[in-house]
């Protein structure tokens, strides 16, 4: 979540690396994902181009892995290049069930798809890596500098993916679960700040936006919560982000330690955020703050220090960031804007020729745990949100200077500022003809996969992560399909 980055949000966990780059670099207040989930987002980051361009549909749906990113195009210019750890950006990795439940949102049932959001020690007070597989690739990223970069002749990029801060899987809910236990050890926890944990505010399952009630159901969220369950939720999320920055710090410890950190330009991001029992909700998937508001800080040379920056950013600017610091012309029309011009001390000449950065961001999601395609616009001071067709179901409108923690849907109040908005938005994505073209594809691929299975078909639907509710009644869900399609 992005707002731990900055005040008053970092009150609650101590992130010492965090604000080590927030020291000697620049704090984006206002930096966005193009898509809240894992593929789609990194897919947009990789590209430089929105999700409704690199039709990204969902977790299965990426880039092709032949796609040219900004790294290969620092490669073809001389970089030395290296990756580590999650990248997740091209076509046909997640599961089965994550691939069905995207296909089958607009089918008229409503399916537990999560198991229910809970917490869990372990290890003890010297615990420090939870997260082992991170710590592996920290590691190698870490003897990559030490043994090779400090080598070379030529630049180089180094990429490290984390999985961190995520969810764990939950194998209490079946074979194909989910990831819905906050995992920490108690080292962690000590970091956390529990009086300044915030408990949100919920409107009640009656008074919920359609669309986020059922996101609030197939995430297993409509039930009883205490607060000490929404707090520990947080806190375990928020110690999870503290060990994500310890990552982070071995990286910065390393090119000190190497004589390379002066020399080098560090971008700290995430994909998306996490909920953590925002508006009944927790993973990602949504619009809200939580999910759709990422981290974003750079540091390193010419880069201004203890700068904060308002505009409002998102991760397809990474693409042409990337092509600027190297110095590599953009050949194509990218879907984002280098950042450089807002970042560096002393403004080039240059910069003056290039295209004036839009007083907005797009966001969208057509994955699962949704129920209808989603648009964002996020300009200085509003939020308008959108669904589908844009007439079948209730926009949203959020003044996020009077509201930040989104509680008061305003579309109604002001239609003048609702159409203005919508009217941009239209001119940057025909949205209702790319809603209309995802319900297409969702029917094609799931028909496709049916056949594929033959005689097999309901025994695989019915045991797939909604099991626990399938079950129940299956030839009643097989019908609703069947009505679907």
């Amino acid at each position: 979540d992005g707002r731990l980055t900055f005040h008053p949000g970092n009150q609650t966990v101590a992130l010492p690396f965090i604000n080590f780059m927030k020291r000697y670099g620049t704090v984006f207040l206002k930096a966005y994902t193009n898509s809240p989930i894992c593929c789609p987002s990194r897919a947009a980051m990789w590209s430089g181009l929105f999700t409704h361009l690199t039709e990204s549909w969902n977790n299965f749906k990426g880039l092709d892995p032949g796609y040219v990113t900004w790294m290969d195009l620092l490669q073809k210019h001389g970089y030395h290049t290296k990756k580590f750890g999650k990248i997740d950006y091209t076509s046909g990795h997640h599961s089965v069930s994550n691939r069905v439940e995207a296909w089958t949102r607009d089918v008229d049932f409503l399916l537990r798809q999560e198991g229910r959001p809970m917490v869990k020690l372990t290890g003890n007070k010297t615990r420090i890596r939870v997260m082992e597989r991170d710590w592996q690739n920290t590691d190698k990223a870490v003897n990559w500098i030490k043994e090779e970069a400090i080598n070379f002749t030529q630049p180089f990029v180094l990429y490290l993916g984390l999985n961190l801060p995520h969810p764990y899987p939950s194998p209490s809910t079946g074979e194909n679960f989910g990831s819905s236990t906050f995992l920490t050890s108690p080292y962690w926890l000590k970091k956390v700040s529990y009086e300044a944990i915030k408990i949100p505010k919920w409107s009640s399952l009656s008074e919920m936006h359609p669309v986020d009630y059922y996101s609030s159901y197939t995430k297993n969220c409509t039930g009883e919560f205490t607060n000490e369950e929404v707090r520990n939720i947080r806190a375990f999320y928020y110690a999870m982000c503290a060990e994500t920055d310890a990552m982070l710090g071995k990286i910065i410890s390393a090119l000190r330690d190497t004589r390379l950190l002066k020399q080098t330009i560090i971008i700290f991001t995430a994909d998306h955020g996490e909920l953590a029992m925002d508006h009944r909700q927790f993973y990602k998937m949504s619009m809200y703050e939580g999910s759709s508001h990422v981290p974003l800080l750079v540091m390193g040379p010419g880069i201004r220090q203890q700068l904060q920056i308002s505009n409002v950013v998102s991760l397809v600017d990474i693409y042409p960031t990337m092509l600027d610091i190297a110095r590599i012309p953009v050949q194509q029309n990218l879907s984002g804007y280098s950042l450089m011009p807002l970042l560096l001390e002393e403004a080039e000449n240059e910069v003056s020729t290039r295209k004036p950065r839009p007083p907005w961001v797009l966001s969208e999601f057509h994955g699962c745990n949704v129920n209808s395609s989603t648009y964002m616009l996020r300009t200085d001071t509003w939020k308008y949100i959108t669904y589908s067709d844009g007439n079948s179901v209730l926009p949203q409108l959020f003044d996020l200077s009077a509201d930040p923690d989104e509680l008061e849907n305003i579309a109604m109040k002001f239609p003048v500022v609702v159409h203005s908005l919508d009217k941009i938005l239209r001119s940057i994505v025909n949205y209702p003809k790319v809603s209309s073209s995802v319900q297409e594809y969702n029917k094609r691929q799931f028909i496709s996969w049916r056949q594929s299975l033959g005689q097999n078909y309901s025994n695989v639907i019915a045991n797939l992560r909604w099991h626990q509710d399938w079950l129940k009644e299956p030839k009643k869900y097989e019908d609703a399909i069947d009505k679907w399609l």
